[in-house]
């Protein structure tokens, strides 16, 4: 993907789609964004799109308080290396084995490990949790 393509989709579609939600939500309602352990590994060959994920990570601090008095929860998501095509495709058995051992749990994240982290964040439970990125990676950082 070309770097205009992920500043566009990371750093525009999130700020776009969270000006839309904060016109339009009722009182109470729950936002998740969608960050990437990446940007706290710094890893070479990463800049743009960690940089797109920082700048996804400060709209979440600052849209929090932006929507004071609503009840309306703003928080992201931050998943490790998961075992999907976007992340499998296009790396070797070697390379994916490097990345399952990373993490202290020495496992690739599956879908329903952030599937869950999202679904509590957007659940009662989560109702005091605000402007919080949480890193569901399996404790890679």
């Amino acid at each position: 993907m070309r770097s205009d393509q992920t500043f566009d989709i990371n750093v525009r579609g999130t700020f776009n789609t969270l000006r839309e939600a904060a016109s339009r939500m009722n009182a109470g309602g729950r936002i998740v964004n969608f960050s990437s352990t990446t940007l706290a590994l710094n890893m070479p060959g990463y800049a743009i799109y960690n940089a797109t994920k920082a700048a996804a990570e400060s709209f979440t601090h600052v849209f929090a308080k932006e929507l004071r008095g609503r009840g309306i929860t703003v928080n992201a998501v931050a998943p490790g290396p998961v075992a999907t095509s976007l992340f499998l495709d296009g790396k070797t058995d070697e390379q994916i084995a490097g990345f399952s051992k990373m993490a202290p749990l020495e496992r690739l994240g599956q879908p329903d490990d952030i599937a869950s982290v999202v679904a509590f964040l957007v659940g009662r439970d989560a109702g005091w949790v605000n402007g919080q990125v949480l890193r569901a990676n399996g404790g890679i950082a």
